[in-house]
């Protein structure tokens, strides 16, 4: 991999120079970082963000230990897209990633590749060439499932491990006993698998005790079908898409988080261990709105509800403060390359490009000013392989934010409709009329960035 200029550690976590190899490596202290990306959680179902449906003691005990944002947004309303944000730095859109990945004649409907490039830049792949093992323990969603068989290894994208489910080019057969995301014959049922990714994520830890780790958490049991455990079932029998069963599988969520920090302590990881919790998108089904709060839309739409998430970062010992809330970074996915790679003493690729910006100081306490718009896209056309939001409040379908002001507006410049964040969080009352110069200069720089996204070209 070539590099380019390093990125300067925090000191306390730097590798002293002139070490011999052995002797950094028993002297690397940077910190192991798990980011856990939750699948469809809404930003109101935890408790410490004002969920109501069922306590979340362990994901709130979190935020009391650590550090909250109540302003951090997905890269897309929509799985495989959040996650290629994720992994590259970049807009997803720049790799035709729109929607979520499914069959070749569903993708190519959408004008979607089939699976991310394994030539783009990702996190992992950086960390890896800068020292650090890497891991990735659930849903990928970037390529393989249905009748995708010629997506690259998990491995290509820079993990020296992985166990995957149903969407990734090399599933788990024991939990895959069928060609389906999920079964009753699955040696690993419905409702063990968060606890068999975080067993894997605390093993994996422990086989590489005094390495720095990087590992990908991606439980995908908070997606529907909600499938509580046998005698879950039996209480609640009738559906897996309802407010029951979604309680259900929810509380054994929080308890698989709450064993995962327990691990941790336990292991004597946690004083050196970053633990990021958070979303890849709004929820599905909403329940009239409720799980995302005060704000407007769920999965598959750019209003708030759709993008903004949970954000929480936790550390047992002193590199993350305690109890803090921090309400004025706007932190997004697309950051969190640079800015866990800035954590991580990692260095850059060469020709690094990121659509985020480096917002470490954030991460780890600091609040920070964003100086750097974020741009979204959802829906390229109307295909049917473009989900349409459960709440059937069909959003535009690009938007960018901008201080407290976010515009939405469809690509052909229709649709514009302008708000402030900070005085109607809930996106209720357009400003076009009241401000048509701030309208007009959003519209321009939203119609510029999606215009300059590739359109996929199909070579059959």
């Amino acid at each position: 991999m070539h590099i380019r200029n390093t990125i300067i550690p925090l000191a306390a976590l730097a590798v002293p120079a002139g070490l011999s190899g052995q002797q950094a490596q028993l002297k690397d202290n940077r910190p192991n970082i798990i980011f856990v990306l939750t699948d469809d959680m809404g930003y109101a179902d935890v408790g410490c963000y004002g969920g109501k449906f069922v306590p979340t003691p362990n994901i709130d005990k979190m935020a009391e230990e650590g550090l909250r944002f109540t302003q951090y947004y997905s890269a897309s309303p929509i799985s495989s897209a959040s996650r290629t944000g994720l992994l590259t730095g970049q807009n997803p859109g720049r790799w035709n990633i729109t929607s979520f990945l499914q069959t070749k004649a569903g993708n190519r409907d959408a004008e979607m590749a089939d699976f991310l490039d394994p030539d783009a830049q990702s996190l992992p792949g950086t960390l890896k060439a800068s020292g650090y093992t890497t891991a990735h323990f659930g849903k990928w969603h970037m390529g393989g499932g249905r009748d995708v068989d010629d997506a690259p290894s998990i491995t290509n994208y820079g993990y020296d491990e992985y166990v995957s489910t149903w969407e990734s080019p090399d599933p788990d057969p024991l939990l895959t006993a069928t060609d389906w995301i999920w079964s009753a014959d699955d040696s690993i049922k419905r409702w063990e698998r968060t606890c068999y990714f975080v067993d894997k994520t605390l093993d994996f830890l422990k086989r590489n005790a005094g390495k720095p780790c990087f590992v990908n958490l991606w439980p995908d049991d908070m997606h529907t079908p909600w499938v509580g455990n046998e005698e879950e079932q039996e209480v609640y029998p009738k559906g897996q898409n309802g407010e029951k069963n979604f309680g259900s599988v929810l509380i054994e969520y929080d308890r698989q988080i709450g064993r995962l920090i327990d691990g941790l302590k336990e292991l004597g990881l946690a004083e050196n261990t970053i633990v990021i919790f958070t979303s890849d998108n709004g929820p599905a089904p909403s329940f009239k709105g409720s799980r995302a709060g005060i704000y407007r839309g769920t999965k598959a739409s750019l209003w708030e509800g759709g993008i903004r998430m949970p954000f929480i970062v936790w550390n047992g010992g002193n590199l993350v403060p305690k109890g803090k809330v921090d309400e004025t970074s706007v932190a997004c996915g697309l950051d969190m390359f640079e800015s866990l790679s800035r954590i991580a003493g990692a260095v850059l690729p060469e020709n690094f490009q990121s659509d985020g910006m480096d917002m470490s100081k954030a991460l780890l306490g600091t609040p920070q000013k964003r100086t750097k718009a974020i741009c979204w896209e959802y829906r390229r056309n109307d295909a049917k392989a473009f989900p349409k939001p459960s709440d059937g409040d069909v959003s535009p379908n690009v938007a960018i934010r901008e201080g407290d002001f976010k515009l939405l507006m469809n690509a052909d410049g229709s649709a514009a409709a302008l708000y402030n964040l900070s005085d109607d969080p809930g996106e209720t009352t357009p400003l076009n009329n009241s401000l048509p110069d701030k309208t007009k200069e959003l519209s321009e720089k939203a119609l510029t960035w999606r215009q300059s996204l590739p359109q996929l070209k199909i070579t059959d």
